[in-house]
C-alpha cells in the first residue's frame, strides 16, 4: 500500500504499532483524523499526552491512579478489611465493572513463571505483606486467573503469609481453568468473587 505523504506514511507505522491495529486500519485512522477539525485532532494527541505524562500507580495497590492514591484507595466507603489479589490493572477493572466487589485491591504486576524469568521477587509480592502485617487486612481473595503459573502464584503467597493473621480465598471456579480473567464475562466473574472459597495448600 503506497502512500504519496511521509508524515501521513509516518503516523500510520505510529497506530500500526498498537495491538490488533494492522496497516489498513492504521491507514484508516490517520486519515480520519485528517478528515477531523484541526483542534479535534490536538484534543487527542494532547489527550495520549497527558496521559502519558502524568498517569502513575498508586503508592498502596499498583493500580492506575492521577494521583499518589487511586481512586479505590481513596475512597472512604471501600471495605479496607478485604483486599482482592489481582495480576494486572486490567483485571482490576474487570472485577470493578461487575459491581460486586466493595474492598480494596493488590495488583501483583504478574504472576510467578520460571518459564519466562518472572521469580516472586519481581512481583509486588513484598509490598502485599507489609499492607497485611500492618493488620487491618482480614481476608485476601486471590483473583488470579486459574493456569498453572496463576495456581503456583497463589501457593506462593499463601505461604509467604503463613505467619500472618489473615484469611486467604480463591475465587469459585466459574471461571474455566487455564482462562484469562479479563476475558470473564461479567456476571460469571462477579458470582466467582461472591461465591469464593478458602483456600487451602496442601499443607493444611
Amino acid at each position: 500500500m503506497n502512500v504519496s505523504s511521509k508524515l501521513l506514511e509516518s503516523a500510520v507505522q505510529a497506530f500500526a504499532t498498537l495491538p490488533g491495529i494492522g496497516r489498513k486500519t492504521a491507514l484508516r485512522l490517520a486519515l480520519h483524523l485528517i478528515n477531523r477539525p484541526a483542534e479535534a485532532s490536538e484534543q487527542f494527541a494532547e489527550a495520549i499526552l497527558n496521559m502519558r505524562r502524568n498517569i502513575r500507580s498508586c503508592q498502596v495497590c499498583g493500580n492506575m491512579s492521577d494521583a499518589d492514591l487511586c481512586a479505590v484507595c481513596a475512597d472512604s466507603r471501600r471495605d479496607r478489611s478485604l483486599v482482592c489479589v489481582v495480576e494486572r490493572i486490567r483485571d482490576v477493572m474487570a472485577i470493578e465493572d461487575t459491581q460486586q466487589f466493595r474492598g480494596l485491591y493488590h495488583v501483583l504486576g504478574g504472576v510467578i513463571s520460571p518459564l519466562e524469568g518472572v521469580r516472586p521477587s519481581d512481583l509486588n509480592i513484598e509490598s502485599l505483606r507489609e499492607r497485611v502485617a500492618a493488620g487491618e487486612i482480614r481476608e485476601l481473595i486471590m483473583a488470579i486467573s486459574p493456569t498453572i503459573e496463576g495456581e503456583t502464584t497463589i501457593f506462593y503467597i499463601a505461604r509467604h503469609l503463613k505467619d500472618l493473621n489473615v484469611q486467604i480465598s480463591s475465587i469459585a471456579r466459574g471461571v474455566a481453568f487455564g482462562g484469562e480473567l479479563e476475558y470473564t464475562d461479567e456476571i460469571t466473574l462477579g458470582r466467582s468473587i461472591i461465591t469464593r472459597v478458602p483456600y487451602k495448600t496442601a499443607e493444611d
